[in-house]
């Protein structure tokens, strides 16, 4: 709109829509890409309380590792323990949720395969330190000196969700030597990259959505902190139960969940939480050292394998990226869920699904995407 100068009414009704543009853009990212609801840390293996057998679960006892940077790093443990284990996995939350996000595997499937989860709070979540230097470097390290502390093993396995493979993209290029094998459910896509085609993208509205997001962030944090806690106004995300932005399986999801406890006024206001949240955000959506669309095979003796999980019905993040993404990395072996959304950790079956593909090669013939 253009603002003709003297006329009172159409500067404000400019900065009306520019504010409401602003704070709907930051609304979208501070509620789609929290990829896991708030939860208690027993809970995280998606099954009711009262079902779980005790001698069946790993104590929910959150520890402490310290970095080499003095930082301390929050993590808790599930399925098996680690010295009966098989496979040791560690799992990486995405914006705006911690080490007790749900990730619903069936305990007994992880008893079966003999599976131990390192899920862990990354720099400024939860109980762990925030890093003011966080980077794509520093979340690979973060995740490498996670596994030395733990005496995972020279290699391990690592599943990212959502914006949480961002970290996950950077262990790939960064340190493949260690990995065993890789699984990103539902990757954001950075619209930033260099070789994603603009003819991909230049009608999706979630990359101008992201642009000003990312600028809001940048040059007006204030603005953006205020309004997310202030409490004259109402500022409850507008996508709240949006059909536009969730499938209808999400929406099931959502119906039964507490919502973020993270991303709450009170949890904003407090020291550090906000800054961490605009700093991942940073990260995850600015400019990266490397285009993961440049990426050459980092296992060309199919020593380990890379997974990508998309849901079909996802309007987070859209299946035409994601086949994009895998078709011009072959070597990246690509799953698609008919019926999931964003929320595909929720669902029991999805999350074996994961495991198995990624710990014993296997590949269901249902969730091969019909690209027919």
């Amino acid at each position: 709109m253009e603002c003709v100068a003297g006329s009172g009414y159409q500067r404000v009704q400019y900065s009306r829509e520019f504010f409401q543009k602003l704070i709907t853009a930051i609304l979208l990212k501070t509620y789609l890409f929290s990829d896991g609801f708030q939860e208690s840390s027993c809970d995280v293996i998606g099954l009711p309380r009262n079902s779980i057998p005790a001698h069946k679960t790993f104590p929910c006892t959150p520890r402490k590792i310290r970095l080499r940077d003095g930082r301390y790093l929050a993590y808790t443990e599930r399925g098996v323990p680690k010295n009966k284990s098989k496979f040791r996995v560690i799992i990486v939350h995405g914006f705006g949720s911690s080490k007790e996000m749900s990730f619903v595997a069936p305990q007994e499937v992880m008893d079966e395969l003999g599976v131990y989860l390192v899920l862990f709070d990354r720099a400024g979540y939860g109980e762990s330190d925030p890093n003011p230097k966080r980077s794509m470097e520093s979340e690979a390290t973060d995740i490498q000196e996670l596994a030395d502390k733990l005496e995972l093993g020279s290699k391990f396995y690592v599943i990212g969700v959502s914006l949480g493979n961002y970290p996950t993209w950077s262990c790939l290029n960064q340190l493949p030597h260690r990995l065993a094998g890789v699984a990103m459910v539902v990757p954001t896509i950075n619209y930033n990259w260099p070789s994603l085609p603009r003819d991909l993208t230049k009608d999706d509205f979630r990359k101008s959505l992201t642009q000003w997001a990312l600028r809001a962030a940048r040059y007006t944090p204030g603005l953006v902190r205020w309004w997310l806690t202030q409490k004259r106004f109402r500022s409850k995300s507008v996508l709240d139960k949006n059909p536009r932005f969730f499938s209808r399986k999400d929406l099931d999801v959502l119906k039964n969940t507490p919502g973020y406890q993270l991303l709450s006024k009170n949890m904003l206001q407090q020291e550090g939480v906000f800054d961490s949240l605009r700093r991942d955000f940073i990260v995850a959506f600015g400019k990266w050292d490397f285009d993961p669309l440049e990426l050459v095979n980092p296992f060309p003796k199919n020593e380990s394998s890379v997974h990508i999980w998309q849901g079909y019905e996802d309007k987070v993040v859209p299946f035409p990226l994601q086949r994009y993404v895998s078709g011009k990395l072959p070597w990246i072996r690509y799953h698609e869920v008919p019926d999931g959304g964003h929320l595909l950790v929720y669902d029991s079956d999805v999350c074996e699904a994961i495991l198995r593909s990624l710990l014993l090669g296997e590949d269901p013939p249902l969730y091969r995407p019909k690209l027919s």
